[in-house]
């Protein structure tokens, strides 16, 4: 059996809430992707151009990320979730990925979001990293019975 991590940003507390729902169903290890300066309500203020988050989104920079994975070479499964920025993954997603050697390892992403899919978001992590494995994608609300995530990650 492989052994599964499941590495979350999250900035409001939605998608946490939901990798550790699917952390419990599959047995798997959590791991929180923090940037070193927090966000701020006023940060996250994506209907304000000059909040720091759409800063971040339209001038692709990569906030530092505060903690490491100090075990990665231990899993065989990583499950990469955050929330849907401007219809793609948030620029501490690529941060993340970058400091990170995925290779070898599949790669399953879900993300939340009120309204987006997943679609975007998949192809932009596609595009930005063809060497790694991505193996699926799903858009979850939290509201799934245990069973799915299990069958996702079967």
């Amino acid at each position: 059996m492989s052994k599964i991590l499941i590495s979350y940003f999250s900035a409001s507390g939605t998608t946490k809430k939901v990798a550790e729902k699917v952390a419990a169903s599959v047995s798997g290890d959590l791991f929180e992707i923090e940037p070193k300066e927090k966000y701020t309500e006023e940060d996250l203020n994506w209907m304000n151009k000059e909040s720091r988050s759409s800063i971040e989104m339209n001038n692709n920079i990569k906030p530092e990320i505060e903690n490491k994975v100090s075990n990665l070479e231990e899993y065989d499964t990583i499950c990469l979730a955050f929330p849907i920025w401007w219809y793609k993954e948030p620029t501490i997603i690529d941060k993340f990925l970058e400091e990170n050697d995925m290779t070898g390892k599949k790669i399953y992403v879900f993300v939340t979001s009120g309204s987006s899919t997943i679609d975007s978001t998949y192809k932009s992590l596609q595009n930005n990293f063809p060497n790694l494995n991505f193996v699926s994608g799903k858009r979850f609300t939290g509201n799934e019975k245990e069973e799915e995530y299990k069958t996702w990650l079967a």
